[in-house]
């Protein structure tokens, strides 16, 4: 995980960012909000995968160990990121997001690829090695 911006707080999963501003983190995958979604989006260098989720979506408590294994797996290529949707509907509004649990890639300040409902391990290297090299 990228973290020129950041520091870790010891034995918490709370990121600060350059700017003091508390940023919530899951393994290597960074849970943004509508308020910095276009920070953690749009103002890096490599592909950003965003994952939108509900925590009442039994689909994405599937499809989330998978996400966090591409952020594991893709760290030096891809940054990872989480979006709850319920409390976030300006990002979610922004990326047309229809249903979840969704995925979203942008590249260069655009949506280079999308994916609507559950999607398997295998299915999900697949859709990711498309489009981040």
């Amino acid at each position: 995980m990228e973290l020129d911006n950041c520091r870790k707080v010891p034995r918490t999963s709370m990121m600060i960012s350059s700017d003091g501003e508390e940023i919530n983190t899951v393994s290597s995958v960074t849970v943004i909000s509508d308020q910095k979604f276009d920070q953690e989006v749009f103002e890096v260098e490599k592909p950003v995968l965003v994952y939108f989720w509900a925590s009442w979506c039994g689909p994405c408590r599937l499809v989330s160990p998978s996400i966090d294994w591409v952020a594991k797996t893709y760290d030096e290529r891809l940054k990872v990121v989480k979006l709850e949707i319920d409390p976030n509907p300006n990002s979610v509004a922004k990326c047309k997001v229809e249903g979840v649990p969704a995925l979203r890639i942008f590249k260069d300040n655009q949506i280079i690829a999308s994916h609507e409902g559950a999607i398997g391990k295998q299915q999900l290297q697949s859709f990711i090695d498309t489009y981040v090299s």
